[in-house]
């Protein structure tokens, strides 16, 4: 295996900025993502590895060492009477999947619609929206283990899911290189209609009992009003999808918050646990920030306030000096930080 060198990021990232690795490979097989590992270990240089980079800021210094773009492909369906095993390969498109499992009628991923990226990303940050999260379906994973250079096989307990959060993300981030997910899925399943906009919108159009295909098909009208699939004739387009992670915090700090607000009415919901999530898009707009406010070459989506978005010319630098202005407005004006929801690289 022979590394490209000095290979521009941002042309593999959906926020569209960032500077060079210094080295770069494309592995479309397992072998190749061990030997990838056995060239950087040998070399004393650190290794990260890129999906679809729709999660990911690249510093404008770009990447002191290897980075290895996982596209490992591959789908494998197990029976299993009233439910369906459905492994698949980490850089299979994530979008295309929950395609494929709706049209097979299976229950279980059809909310998670319309989301950009690769599967082998989605356990990383335990993907969720809408009402669900992939740690409701993932039953195991392979990956090569960085330390040792064996491939192991990690449960759901092994990932210490939580929201938006793993193992991977801030356990030990950058130890497992994801092969492939395993997902367990409902045969015949009702879909997943916990979130109240996409029941809203199912109503509106006078659907009672939806089907899968018409969840999915109310996400992803609900994302594209928000600029929130991939679309290159968007304006909006440049961006990490939402930011920050909407905060979750007790009851008794989101009474706080509210009566800083002064406002009768704030989004609040109700976790299992008895604590309440807040709205991370809603304190924003409150702090003073608006939808397509501009800061130079960045600014907010015209159309949603936790997407910020990086306009021609923008930097790594001017995407991370306007969140770290929201992160320090929101927590000024209600005492709460925002949490940023993409991996960072060089910054």
């Amino acid at each position: 295996m022979i590394p490209d060198e000095h290979v521009l990021l941002a042309p593999y990232c959906t926020l569209g900025v960032g500077g060079s690795a210094r080295f770069f490979v494309d592995a479309e097989d397992e072998a190749t993502v061990t030997d990838a590992w056995t060239w950087a270990r040998s070399r004393g240089v650190a290794l990260s590895v890129l999906g679809g980079g729709s999660n990911l800021v690249v510093g404008d210094a770009g990447v002191d060492g290897l980075v290895v773009r996982v596209g490992v492909r591959g789908i494998e369906t197990a029976d299993k009477g009233h439910e369906v095993v459905v492994s698949v390969g980490a850089g299979e498109p994530w979008d295309p999947l929950v395609a494929v499992t709706v049209e097979c009628g299976w229950a279980g991923l059809e909310c998670l619609s319309g989301i950009p990226g690769l599967v082998g990303a989605t356990p990383i940050q335990n993907v969720g929206a809408y009402g669900q999260e992939v740690a409701e379906t993932l039953v195991t994973l392979r990956a090569l283990d960085t330390r040792s250079g064996r491939v192991v096989r990690l449960t759901h307990t092994d990932c210490r899911f939580a929201y938006r959060d793993s193992l991977f993300k801030s356990g030990e981030p950058g130890r497992f290189i994801v092969l492939d997910v395993t997902y367990r899925l409902r045969r015949g399943g009702e879909p997943t209609l916990r979130y109240a906009e996409v029941a809203q919108h199912l109503g509106a159009r006078g659907v009672g009992r939806p089907s899968l295909a018409e969840v999915r098909a109310s996400v992803i009208t609900i994302r594209r009003s928000k600029s929130m699939v991939i679309d290159p004739g968007d304006e909006n387009a440049r961006s990490c999808g939402s930011f920050f992670t909407n905060p979750i915090v007790s009851v008794a700090e989101a009474d706080r918050v509210q009566a800083v607000t002064g406002e009768p009415v704030m989004p609040r919901y109700p976790q299992a646990d008895g604590r309440v999530k807040l709205a991370a898009a809603w304190l924003i707009e409150h702090a003073g920030f608006s939808k397509g406010q501009r800061d130079g070459a960045v600014g907010l989506s015209t159309r949603h306030a936790l997407a910020v978005v990086a306009h021609a010319g923008a930097t790594a630098s001017d995407v991370i000096a306007f969140a770290r202005r929201i992160q320090h407005d929101v927590e000024a004006r209600f005492g709460v930080r925002l949490t940023p929801e993409p991996v960072f690289w060089g910054v």
